[in-house]
């Protein structure tokens, strides 16, 4: 079967083309922005791709359409499917009839952390012999690739809650149904599409609904956003993780490098000792040995799996160390997801703490979280934040404490002149940043070589 892809280039449909090769499609596709690495990922399977939109690449006619979320009314590819009654369907629709509805699913869900807990999962399954398909919003360092399919029972997957495509507003993991599914947690964000915390409760409301009732729920302890959503209608086991619920955990030291799994009665039942920081990635470590104990595999087995976890790209990663400075890229961009990682960082590393941030997050570009981002930064000892164009408000308004900047360049340059030996730098964003990390390192470099 010979597959087009329109928007092909992002992370999830990229994925879906992974996989659709894997299983011997032919597969095609188009983008705005056809560029390294996933062109040349796509590239390297074989896949044909084509810049820009246009009705020519869609012929010859393709037996099939996959339409990516980012697509819209208006598109020359989507106005000629329509208008030539193409078959069509959405990424999530078509993982759910080609690969999922054959797979007991193993789903991670919730605002913060589903990169890196489905990551876990997919390694702890790996490491026990599960060999498990997933599918995965980022690159998984144990495995060096984010999607793949295999011959396995179980396929892990990130569970985003964006939605499907232009003629179908549900959020993509409705058409997951999974077995086992972790909610990490739930807070507001994609206000480009959710108008409050309550239209993304709802969309969780409707994810539960596909859970069968041999199903698991893996949730935080009192947490009153999810209870409102488990309030709504819940048919599986739920399976708490906190104080005085089913299952606790105990972090030794505050840069979470060691901790424990504690069953109800407080015994320590396993142990992990691993390279990852931040008590937000304890958490995240024990629902993914929760979830993976649903499917048969015991705590201990999962603990000795995760100290040999490697955390995805662009996840607390370091990029460099360059005359004893460290830089880190991370992909954090919510309030919440900035203060952990940057609390994780501080517990580990004995000297500065050095911030930079890209807004750029719909999100963030609507203003948003504007009252939370100062509290967010506030434990760096030093703070940068680029101004782009299309933020809507002045970052000066509400960081206080930072040095802004209004081009990468300038940001650069303001970054050089002054870190110092035993600094750490941490660069977040959820985009590229315009090269800012590779620009620092090699002016870093050449100021070190004078």
């Amino acid at each position: 079967m010979h597959i087009h892809i329109i928007g092909i280039c992002g992370t999830f449909m990229g994925g879906i083309a992974a996989i659709a090769k894997q299983l011997g499609h032919q597969v095609s596709g188009s983008d705005a922005n056809v560029y390294p690495p996933m062109s040349t990922q796509l590239e390297a399977l074989g896949i044909q791709l084509q810049s820009g939109y246009a009705e020519a690449h869609l012929e010859p006619r393709p037996d099939l359409v996959i339409i990516g979320n980012a697509l819209s009314r208006g598109n020359p590819e989507v106005e000629k499917v329509l208008r030539d009654r193409l078959r069509y369907v959405s990424g999530a629709q078509w993982l759910h009839e080609e690969v999922l509805r054959h797979h007991w699913v193993l789903a991670v869900a919730g605002t913060h952390g589903k990169t890196t807990t489905a990551s876990m999962l997919a390694w702890i399954l790996e490491d026990a012999g599960y060999n498990p398909g997933f599918m995965i919003g980022g690159v998984p360092e144990n495995f060096g690739i984010s999607a793949r399919v295999t011959d396995s029972d179980f396929f892990v997957i990130e569970a985003d809650e964006y939605d499907t495509a232009f003629f179908d507003k549900r959020s993509k993991f409705v058409h997951y149904s999974p077995d086992t599914l972790i909610i990490n947690n739930l807070e507001f964000d994609h206000a480009d599409i959710f108008p409050d915390l309550a239209a993304i409760q709802r969309q969780f409301a409707h994810l539960l609904r596909v859970v069968p009732d041999s199903g698991q729920v893996i949730v935080p302890a009192a947490d009153a956003v999810i209870e409102d959503v488990l309030a709504q209608g819940c048919w599986s086991d739920v399976v708490r993780v906190g104080a005085g619920a089913d299952w606790d955990l105990l972090a030794h030291g505050d840069d979470g490098s060691r901790f424990e799994l504690l069953d109800h009665g407080g015994q320590t039942v396993a142990s992990v000792q691993w390279s990852l920081l931040g008590l937000h990635n304890v958490r995240n470590a024990v629902m993914a040995m929760l979830a993976a104990r649903h499917v048969g595999i015991d705590v201990k087995t999962s603990a000795q799996a995760l100290q040999s976890f490697k955390s995805p790209k662009r996840r607390m990663e370091l990029l460099a160390d360059v005359q004893g400075i460290k830089v880190y890229d991370d992909f954090a961009h919510h309030p919440t997801a900035i203060a952990t990682t940057l609390a994780g960082l501080k517990a580990h590393h004995p000297g500065r703490i050095v911030a930079v941030l890209e807004p750029r997050s719909n999100t963030m570009k609507l203003g948003i979280h504007a009252q939370q981002l100062q509290h967010a930064l506030a434990v760096a000892d030093q703070q940068f934040v680029l101004q782009p164009p299309s933020l809507s408000w002045a970052l000066a308004d509400y960081l206080t404490d930072a040095t802004i900047a209004n081009s990468v360049e300038q940001l650069t340059q303001q970054l050089v002149s002054s870190v110092k030996p035993g600094d750490a730098v941490i660069i977040m964003s959820n985009g590229s940043f315009d090269g800012l990390h590779q620009r620092f390192i090699d002016t870093l470099k050449q100021r070190d070589s004078l």
